[in-house]
């Protein structure tokens, strides 16, 4: 069955068995969760969710990603500033997808 779940702000296309990087959730590894914004399942389609969706996952494990580096540089003006950022994201097996 395939499903497409909202969460984070962003939309994701899952089946199960997949594995998915979302933003950042509350939980441990071996910590269940749910997801119950289904946009579509199979090619039944929600306005604007479908009504009893639901899709089960388990939380993997919980990172960061790459770092990034911002540079900001204003010419003329003596000023640039350099800084990093690693989004914290956390890593999803889909269990079920009902």
């Amino acid at each position: 069955m395939k499903a497409i779940i909202e969460t984070g702000g962003k939309q994701y296309t899952v089946e199960e068995g997949m594995e998915i990087f979302v933003e950042k959730l509350e939980g441990n590894a071996g910590d269940k969760v749910t997801f119950d914004k289904v946009l579509m399942r199979d090619n039944e389609f929600g306005r604007p969710y479908v009504a009893g969706a639901k899709v089960t996952g388990e939380i993997v494990k919980q990172g960061k990603q790459r770092k990034i580096k911002v540079f900001k540089y204003m010419p003329k003006n003596n000023y640039h500033k350099t800084q990093g950022h690693r989004q914290p994201y956390t890593k999803i097996v889909i269990k079920s997808v009902k």
